[in-house]
C-alpha cells in the first residue's frame, strides 16, 4: 500500500434476509482462491466484520455490517470506517420499513452507496419494476449500471450501460463479450438516464457536450466521471445479483475499483482540539499529522485486547507511540462514569492486516487504511490516535441507547467473584452495553434487545465462563400513607439488670408528591427527654428506609412526635429508636397505598405508524402529552409507568417493523391504582 487511492473502504449494509452476508462471502469467493466462507455464529452476524481482498491493483476492505436493529451500533461504527456501502435489497422482498430504516442510517452519514439488487432468481417482478420501486423510495438518484440478461430463474448475464459489455454466466465462470444488438436494447433504455446522471453529478461539461452531439467519450472516460459521481452520495449505481451462479460479484468489484470513491474523495470527520475549539477535517496524507480512529475492541480472555482502527491520516508504524483521545463529553455535553474522559499515551505494537479472513503483521500503515492493533490497554471503541505534538479528537458516531434492562445474578460464588471483571471487559467492547445496580442493589444489563441480550449473556458464559441466572427486574416502588393517623408505639422489655423502656405517642400524615420526609417535635413538659428526640426520629428514618408493607421506601410522610414515657434507668437511645418505629408500623396498618415510578417517553416513528404507537400506549396506562410532525417523523411523548416499559424496546420494534426508537427519563411518582397495589402488599 503506498497511497490512499490503492485502497477502497466498503461496507455492507442491508437488513436481515436481504442475502447481505451471502454477497459478502461471494465478493470473497471471486478473488480468494479456494475460500470457503464463514460460519453464520451469533457472534459473527452481531459484528462489525473485516475481511481484504485484492483487486487488481487495489486493495478492498469488506466490512460486513450487521442487520438487525439491536446491533446498529455497529453499523454506524462500519458507517464511519468506509468510504462507500454495497446497499443490498432483496428483489424478492421490496424496500420494507427495515430497508428504509437502514437507508436513512447511510444517508444521515453521508456514505456514497451503490445498490445489490439481490435474489433476482426469486422476484416475482422484472427488474425494470423492481428498479423503479427503488427510485420510488430512495430518490431519482437510483439509476443501474448493469442489466440483467433473462428473468427468474433464465437469468445468465450482465449487460454493462456504460461499457456496452455483456458478462455471460450461462458456462459457469464468467466470461466478458462485447455487447450484441439485443443487449444493446436491453441496457438502451438505462443510458440516456445514467449519462444525465452523470453529467449533473460530476459537473462535466465535455461529457454533456459529448452526449448532445451523440458522440461515445469513452468507457474509462466514463467510469472516471461515475467515481466522481458516486462519490457525491446522490446517484446510486444499481447492480443485479444473482448468489447461485455468482452473477453481480465481478460486476461489483469492477464497480469498486472503478467507480468506488477512493479514501481521498471521500470527506473526513471534522474534528476538536482537547480546549473544544473545533478543527477542519484533516487530509487524507501519510505524509500529515496522524488522525485515526479506533472503530471497534474486541477482548480475547488468552490474547486481550484486539483495536480494529481506521486511518485517516498520516501514518503508523510499529513502535511508533501515539496519543490516545478519549472525551465524548465533547459531543454529548456530560461525562461518562463508564467510559470517563481520558488522555494516554501507548506505544504500537506489531501492526495486523486483514488478508482475506487471516490477520497478518505489517511494519507501516498509511492514510485510508483499515488495520488491527493488538494489545492497545487504554484505548476504547471510538478514541482517536493522534501523534503526540498534535493532538486532536474525533467525534464518536451515535450511539444507540440501551433501554431493555435485563436483571442478573451470578449462578454461583465462584461466577460471582468472575462477574464483575466480566461485565467491565463488556463494557469496553461494547458501547452499546450499559450496567447499573437498580432497586435492592440488583444488577441489571442495559442493552438494545432481546437479541443483544442473549448475545450478551452467551459471551459471559463462552467468552469468560461466567454463568449468571436471569431474574425478574426490580421496580422501585414507594410506600406512603393514604390519611392522617396516630399512633403509640412501646419498647418495653425487662430481663435481669438494666431494662428497656420507651414509649412514645406520635401523629402521622401524607404530604404532598415529591415532600420526602418531615419530622415535628411537639412534646411539652420533658415527657420524652431531649436527648432521646432525635433518637426516635432516626429510628422513624429508619424504618421509613425499610418501609412498613412491601419492603419499599416509605416517602412524602409528616410525623410529629406528641408524648410519651421515659424510666430514669431503663431508658436509652436503642429503646426510643425502636419505640419510634413500631409507633410508625402501627400508624400506618391498613394506611398505605404504592407509589409507581413514571417516566416521560419520547418515542419517533415514521407516520405510518403513528396510530399503532398512539393505540399502544394506553394500553401501557401511559398519559399522552403531545406530538410533532416533522416530515414524515412523528414526535410523540407521553408520560408511562416503568413496569410498562420493561420490554418497551422490544414492544415497539415489532410495532414499527423495527424503526421506531425512543429515550426515557424519569419523571416521578404517582399513586399505583389500588388493584394492582393489592397485589403487592397483599
Amino acid at each position: 500500500m503506498s497511497h490512499p487511492d490503492d485502497v477502497r473502504n466498503v461496507v455492507l449494509v442491508g437488513n436481515a434476509g436481504s442475502g447481505k452476508t451471502s454477497l459478502f462471502e461471494q465478493l470473497l469467493r471471486a478473488r480468494i482462491p479456494g475460500y470457503r466462507g464463514e460460519k453464520d455464529t451469533p457472534e459473527r452476524l452481531s459484528q462489525l466484520y473485516l475481511a481484504s481482498l485484492e483487486n487488481g491493483d487495489v486493495v478492498v476492505n469488506l466490512l460486513d455490517a450487521p442487520g438487525h436493529p439491536d446491533f446498529v451500533g455497529e453499523l454506524r461504527a462500519g458507517l464511519r470506517a468506509a468510504d462507500a456501502a454495497i446497499f443490498v435489497v432483496s428483489a424478492a422482498d421490496g424496500v420494507d420499513a427495515a430497508a428504509q430504516a437502514l437507508w436513512d442510517e447511510c444517508a444521515r452519514a453521508g456514505i456514497p452507496r451503490v445498490i445489490a439488487l439481490t435474489k433476482l432468481d426469486a422476484a416475482h417482478d422484472d427488474f425494470d419494476v423492481v428498479v423503479e420501486e427503488l427510485k420510488d423510495k430512495f430518490g431519482e438518484g437510483v439509476l443501474p449500471t448493469h442489466v440483467p440478461v433473462g428473468r427468474g430463474t433464465g437469468i445468465n448475464g450482465t449487460v454493462g450501460v456504460l461499457s456496452r459489455r455483456f458478462r455471460d454466466y450461462s458456462g459457469g465462470a464468467p466470461v466478458l463479450h462485447e455487447a450484441d444488438a439485443d443487449h444493446e436494447a436491453l441496457a438502451e433504455p438505462h443510458r440516456g438516464p445514467l449519462m444525465e446522471g452523470l453529467i449533473q453529478e460530476a459537473e462535466d461539461d465535455d461529457l454533456m457536450d459529448s452526449y448532445l452531439e451523440g458522440t461515445d467519450p469513452g468507457r474509462d472516460y466514463l467510469l472516471k466521471d461515475l467515481m466522481k459521481a458516486t462519490a457525491g452520495a446522490n446517484l446510486y449505481p444499481v447492480v443485479p445479483v444473482v448468489q447461485g451462479i455468482g452473477l453481480g460479484a465481478e460486476e461489483l468489484l469492477s464497480l469498486m475499483k472503478q467507480g468506488f470513491p477512493t479514501a481521498s474523495l471521500h470527506p473526513n470527520p471534522e474534528t476538536v482540539r482537547l480546549n473544544g475549539d473545533p478543527e477542519a477535517p484533516p487530509v487524507t496524507d501519510p505524509e500529515g499529522p496522524l488522525v485515526a480512529q479506533v472503530i471497534r475492541t474486541t477482548t480475547d480472555p488468552f490474547a486481550g485486547r484486539l483495536s480494529m482502527v481506521r486511518i485517516f491520516a498520516g501514518t503508523i508504524r510499529t513502535d511508533d507511540t501515539v496519543h490516545v483521545s478519549g472525551h465524548r463529553s465533547f459531543f454529548v455535553g456530560e461525562d461518562d462514569a463508564v467510559r470517563p474522559d481520558h488522555d494516554d499515551e501507548e506505544r504500537i505494537g506489531q501492526i495486523q492486516h486483514a488478508v482475506g479472513t487471516d490477520l497478518k503483521p505489517k511494519g507501516v500503515a498509511i492514510a485510508g487504511e483499515i488495520v488491527m492493533i493488538p494489545k492497545l490497554t487504554t484505548a476504547e471503541t471510538g478514541d482517536t490516535l493522534t501523534s503526540r505534538d498534535d493532538v486532536v479528537v474525533v467525534p464518536n458516531w451515535r450511539t444507540p441507547p440501551a433501554l431493555h434492562p435485563v436483571a442478573i445474578r451470578a449462578a454461583t460464588r465462584n461466577d460471582e467473584g468472575k462477574l464483575a471483571v466480566a461485565l467491565q471487559r463488556l463494557a469496553l467492547e461494547d458501547t452499546a452495553v450499559r450496567v447499573s445496580r437498580g432497586v435492592r442493589d440488583q444488577l441489571v444489563l442495559w442493552t438494545t434487545g432481546q437479541a443483544h441480550a442473549d448475545l450478551l449473556l452467551n459471551r459471559l458464559k463462552d467468552a469468560y465462563g461466567v454463568n449468571v441466572e436471569p431474574e425478574e427486574v426490580r421496580i422501585g416502588y414507594r410506600e406512603t400513607l393514604v390519611a392522617p393517623a396516630s399512633a403509640i408505639g412501646r419498647h418495653v422489655k425487662q430481663s435481669g439488670g438494666h431494662g428497656q423502656y420507651a414509649v412514645v405517642n406520635i401523629e402521622v400524615a401524607p404530604l404532598p408528591r415529591g415532600e420526602g420526609f418531615q419530622f415535628v417535635d411537639k412534646v411539652v413538659g420533658g415527657a420524652v427527654p431531649r436527648q432521646f428526640i432525635p433518637s426516635v426520629e432516626k429510628g422513624i428514618r429508619h424504618q421509613l428506609e425499610k418501609g412498613v408493607a412491601t419492603g419499599h421506601p416509605m416517602v412524602d410522610v409528616q410525623v410529629t412526635l406528641t408524648d410519651g414515657k421515659a424510666h430514669s434507668v431503663d431508658s436509652s437511645d436503642m429503646a426510643f429508636q425502636m419505640a419510634g418505629a413500631a409507633a410508625l408500623k402501627e400508624a400506618s396498618q391498613g394506611n398505605v397505598a404504592l407509589l409507581e415510578p413514571i417516566d416521560k417517553v419520547t418515542i419517533t416513528v415514521r407516520d405510518d405508524y403513528m396510530g399503532a404507537v398512539m393505540t399502544d400506549l394506553p394500553g401501557r396506562r401511559g398519559q399522552m402529552l403531545g406530538s410533532d410532525t416533522e416530515g414524515r417523523l412523528v414526535t410523540i411523548e407521553a408520560l408511562v409507568p416503568q413496569s410498562e416499559l420493561a420490554r418497551y424496546a422490544i414492544d415497539l420494534r415489532g410495532l414499527t417493523h423495527g424503526t421506531g426508537s425512543f429515550t426515557r427519563a424519569a419523571h416521578g411518582y404517582e399513586l399505583l391504582p389500588p388493584a394492582l397495589a393489592d397485589e403487592l402488599i397483599g
